[in-house]
């Protein structure tokens, strides 16, 4: 569709949007059409969130112009960053959440299908095509994939939400072996195709259903998922609608079911496509930054500098001092990654100097740049506040002074929904409730050992129960025993897998 076309649709989003904040359209029915527009109403229903898709996670400079811009225009005081690469802007009253989501197309970014039962965000690798030691830049790929899926909100009606997603190494971090739909790149120049995984509720591992397909090929691939999706998916109990039942419906047929569809996609119409890579020009200098923040990109000279905001939430005058530097830095764009991290690409040496001095706010250890999803005090289907648990978390770690690497990075999600993706940290917490002496208390659910590297996937472990105010004592018991061991958590856990159940089990069992 045309910029002018979405437009027209987003003239209706603004009707019922304000019909919500009048009180005509219940929260319930508003929930079921603002997703799809990319907008949930908070906590409370007196302020929205709008959520800005960006496929891949790229941020090119004019698309940070809008999101600095709205910022100035509207005030906005709280931005996340999420785990499917994409921006929250949120705490909006109706004005701003109208006005933005229609002039975001003005800017190439379309908020249409961020939420609701659409295809999502399509997820890709963040660093791809400047990754030393990818297999191949697979981001061309998934900006086809994006566009294609986009084509098919007016078209197809699915039973929920469908997430693509595109790796380029085996460090899968866009979990692309356990989503809905993901590639996976391959030494060999093939992507290798898996289908019906996914986090939450339930989780399960990608099926493989291709080895080796062309990359021309891909969305003949996404077509038959999407046939498979609306044949054998639940349009009747929306709590089994997940592309990851049909493993169960399907049972040892679906990778059968699956090349079924795979067929007919072929003999329907021509959707082969053609790639251009990208390309990447641009002079460095003799700087060679020594901070462990500047990773040394593929292209000689060039470096793409790491900044982890606590919990994913920058502040909102930070991103406009960002804008404001790079404007002066040719090339240089956003990426956003999966566990909630900032990438600035193509940066010479001394650019990279620049924006390390700049982005010295965020996370300083590994511990530091864990991952929490929004949390109870902004989602509306939120059971705790994971971001309050992991700012609680940070401000106590500091006072502990452990060597990092002592304590993980941790994977914390409000509800079983899994935003904060706790099912595949080496630690993670799932929001939950306890009684304790005939009194329930905020709580949260440990799970440990999870992995999302390909070929070691696995899924943590749960343990038990621990109230949120035992979190941080039961953290430095472990980082205490851990610290004297004089090993980082990895080697710790390795050589005594099971100690860390005995340090938990008097939270645990309290």
């Amino acid at each position: 569709m045309q910029i002018e076309e979405w437009k027209q649709e987003y003239k209706e989003f603004e009707t019922v949007t304000r019909q919500f904040y009048t009180g005509e359209v219940s929260t319930k029915d508003y929930k079921g059409f603002s997703g799809g527009f990319g907008s949930y109403a908070q906590r409370g229903g007196t302020a929205s969130m709008l959520r800005l898709r960006f496929p891949g996670g790229r941020i090119s400079q004019d698309k940070l112009a809008f999101v600095v811009n709205s910022i100035k225009k509207y005030n906005i005081d709280k931005v996340h960053f999420t785990t499917c690469q994409t921006i929250q802007l949120h705490n909006l009253n109706a004005d701003a959440v109208c006005d933005l989501a229609s002039a975001a197309l003005d800017y190439g970014i379309i908020t249409r299908g961020g939420g609701g039962d659409f295809p999502r965000n399509v997820m890709v690798s963040p660093l791809s095509g400047v990754e030393q030691g990818e297999y191949f830049d697979v981001s061309p790929y998934a900006r086809a994939a994006s566009d294609y899926l986009m084509t098919l909100i007016h078209t197809v009606k699915l039973p929920r939400k469908l997430k693509v997603g595109f790796s380029n190494s085996p460090a899968n971090v866009t979990h692309a072996t356990f989503r809905d739909l993901g590639f996976v790149a391959r030494k060999d120049g093939a992507f290798d195709v898996y289908s019906a995984g996914g986090l939450g509720a339930n989780p399960k591992m990608g099926i493989l259903v291709a080895e080796a397909i062309d990359g021309s090929q891909i969305l003949y691939y996404i077509k038959a998922m999407v046939k498979l999706f609306t044949t054998y998916g639940n349009y009747q109990n929306r709590a089994k609608a997940r592309t990851r039942y049909m493993q169960d419906t399907l049972g040892a047929d679906f990778a059968k079911a699956f090349q079924d569809k795979l067929a007919e996609a072929l003999n329907e119409e021509d959707l082969t496509i053609s790639i251009t890579p990208d390309e990447i020009s641009k002079t460095p200098d003799d700087i060679k930054p020594t901070d462990s923040r500047a990773i040394p990109q593929k292209q000689p000279g060039l470096y793409a500098v790491k900044y982890h905001p606590i919990g994913g939430c920058p502040a909102p005058e930070k991103l406009i001092e960002l804008y404001d530097t790079m404007c002066k830095m040719p090339l240089t764009e956003l990426r956003l990654a999966p566990d909630e991290t900032l990438y600035i690409v193509n940066c010479t040496g001394s650019e990279a100097e620049t924006l390390l001095a700049l982005t010295n706010d965020g996370a300083s250890s590994e511990f530091e740049a864990s991952v929490a999803c929004i949390g109870a005090s902004i989602c509306q289907i939120g059971v705790r506040d994971s971001q309050k648990l992991l700012r609680t978390l940070t401000e106590a770690s500091r006072t502990w002074n452990f060597k990092n690497g002592t304590l993980p990075k941790i994977h914390i999600s409000g509800c079983p929904s899994s935003c904060g993706t706790h099912q595949i940290g080496e630690i993670g917490f799932r929001g939950g409730a306890k009684k304790v002496n005939g009194k329930t208390e905020s709580a949260f659910v440990l799970f440990v050992n999870g992995n999302d590297t390909e070929g070691q996937e696995r899924f943590g472990e749960q343990l038990g129960t621990i109230t949120e105010q035992d979190i941080p004592q039961f953290l430095h018991d472990l980082g205490t025993e851990i610290e004297k061991a004089g090993l980082s958590y990895s080697e710790w856990y390795q050589a005594q897998p099971t100690r860390i159940q005995e340090i938990a089990a008097p939270y645990i069992n309290k």
